[in-house]
């Protein structure tokens, strides 16, 4: 955890990660815009989606729930086994 990477001179550095069922997620500090992340990426299909936190939501509720915030975002995560609630 709290590894940092340098890609196109723009620092990320990663707070937090879990990983479950072939899923991985990453809570991501992302520099200079000093913007929160989080990175979602299927092993087994290499389908991901980010979601950027925004302004007055809580980083953390948004790492632990990242499906229920895609769905209610509208994003098509096409991650097999899950779909955008209608």
């Amino acid at each position: 955890m709290s590894s940092a990477t340098i890609e196109d001179g723009v620092e990320r550095r990663e707070l937090a990660h879990r990983r479950s069922d072939g899923i991985d997620l990453s809570l991501l500090w992302i520099g200079p815009a000093e913007s929160l992340t989080v990175m979602v990426l299927d092993q087994g299909s290499g389908a991901s989606f980010e979601l950027v936190v925004e302004n007055g939501t809580e980083a953390l509720d948004v790492f632990r729930h990242p499906f229920a915030y895609a769905a209610w975002r509208g994003v098509d995560y096409g991650i097999p086994g899950e779909s955008v609630a209608a």
